[in-house]
């Protein structure tokens, strides 16, 4: 399938225009290491779907370290993703939505009602309903500290796959943006969402990053089917050495960075020059490994598209050096500006 992977600048910019037409130059001038698009269906169903079983999932704590954390994907009638704190009975389900963002300076937190009835690093969870089309779903946890896995979320999704989706009978809800629209960041940075093709209910991700480190340049352009999000799912979260060593130190000093679960098999850890332990997705006949960028695209900006509610996502979305907070803030922006449809 040939496509064109270079765009234009839309009318509706939110912010700078010069800054986004700089960003956008640096953009196209980075070479594409990757295509993976679908021919035709992408492989969801049309309908809403949700699951028949209960399956669990175990992993040492994200923040606490030592202890062991737990997650359970179980049925859900009513739609839509729940987080429920099992230790808060008193407390309603929290909705997986833009609207219950605590906050994304680090990672994604997910909050309602009481202060202490969140989850933290929801992302590499809340990623798996755009990614696998599950639609209702509630996520039980006794705790707001997520379970860490080596295999990143390939253990999610396998969870997901014992639970078994099913269809239901009402059919599934879209939205897509009106027009074109571009946010650019005050790093030349900057994200592009643009309306689907022919009406296509699909996503089709466009990223790419640029890190001062053994990453570098590295850009990725695929179709979003169980396929591409499973492979993508095993694409760790990663970390600078010092960003390792303060962790593993003073870091526990500090909500922020209480990462005490992180470890070398856990995350990818990246020096200037080399890499800290085994990277995953070697680019065949260089020596790139685009382990940063599948996990980029797949557990960290396909967790804000999944903050859509009972609606899924369709369109394409271009990010170049993007972070957690600019991927929200758009997504809020779209809300807040009545800037999506249902398609």
């Amino acid at each position: 399938m040939t496509a064109n992977f270079n765009y234009s600048i839309p009318e509706r910019v939110v912010g700078s225009v010069e800054a986004f037409k700089r960003a956008i130059e640096r953009f196209h001038s980075q070479p594409v290491d990757l295509v993976d698009l679908a021919e035709g269906d992408a492989g969801y169903s049309p309908k809403l779907t949700t699951i028949v079983e209960r399956a669990s999932v175990e992993g040492v704590g994200t923040f606490r370290g030592k202890e062991r954390r737990t997650i359970t994907f179980a049925p859900s009638k009513k739609p839509g993703w729940w987080i429920r704190r099992t230790d808060q009975p008193e407390q309603l389900d929290t909705a997986v939505d833009i609207a219950n963002l605590w906050t994304s300076a680090r990672n994604l937190v997910l909050r309602s009602g009481s202060p202490h009835n969140y989850l933290r690093m929801v992302e590499h969870i809340i990623a798996l309903k755009s990614g696998l089309g599950v639609d209702n779903i509630v996520i039980e946890t006794n705790s707001g500290d997520p379970p860490l896995f080596d295999d990143s979320s390939l253990p999610l999704v396998k969870a997901m796959k014992r639970a078994r989706i099913v269809d239901t009978q009402e059919d599934a809800h879209y939205v897509a943006v009106k027009e074109p629209v571009a946010f650019p960041g005050p790093r030349g940075d900057f994200l592009l969402f643009l309306p689907p093709e022919d009406g296509r209910r699909t996503v089709r991700l466009d990223v790419a990053i640029d890190w001062r480190t053994i990453i570098g340049k590295q850009r990725i352009v695929f179709d979003v089917t169980p396929r591409t999000f499973e492979h993508g799912s095993y694409a760790r979260t990663n970390a600078t050495h010092r960003q390792y060593q303060l962790a593993k130190t003073i870091g526990w000093l500090f909500a922020d960075t209480r990462n005490l679960g992180y470890d070398k098999n856990n995350i990818l850890i990246h020096g200037r020059k080399r890499w800290y332990g085994e990277p995953r997705f070697p680019l065949e006949g260089t020596q790139k490994y685009l382990e940063p960028v599948w996990h980029r695209a797949t557990l960290d900006l396909l967790a804000a598209l999944s903050l859509t509610g009972g609606d899924r996502f369709a369109g394409t979305v271009v990010s170049y050096r993007s972070g957690h907070t600019q991927d929200c803030d758009a997504i809020r922006h779209l809300y807040r500006n009545d800037l999506l449809v249902r398609i």
